[in-house]
């Protein structure tokens, strides 16, 4: 029997409980369907979506609420109605009910724009 890393970006969706785990899931599957250019890694234990290296996105869960959420890293340059900025300076959340449907044209929406940070320059990308 094959052992699993548990620093493969993949481990952190085995130990969710559903409706969290589909919904994390999906998410990731959103994600990387953006943009070819979009790894995933682990940082700080949770996944993190990179493009060209650069820290993009992450998903979590609420500490509180264990509801999941998609953390914009560049955040503070996107103005959406649903993204929560909270006390943060630099990133802002999108909140998930795991029991509805995902709103994926509003999530497509804001990871597009987010990539158009890292694709026109207003974010910088190491050559």
């Amino acid at each position: 029997m094959e052992k699993k890393n548990m620093d493969e970006p993949g481990t952190y969706y085995l130990d969710k409980a559903e409706p969290n785990k589909g919904c994390l899931l999906a998410l990731r599957n959103i994600i990387l369907n953006q943009d070819p250019n979009i790894t995933e890694t682990k940082k700080w234990g949770m996944p993190c979506f990179c493009y060209k290296k650069k820290m993009f996105c992450y998903l979590w869960t609420d500490k509180k609420t264990d509801k999941p959420y998609l953390l914009m890293v560049e955040g503070k340059y996107l103005d959406h109605p649903q993204l929560e900025e909270g006390d943060r300076t630099r990133m802002k959340i999108f909140r998930v009910n795991p029991n509805e449907d995902l709103p994926i044209e509003i999530i497509v929406s804001i990871l597009q724009n987010a990539l158009d940070l890292y694709r026109t320059g207003t974010i910088k990308i190491k050559a």
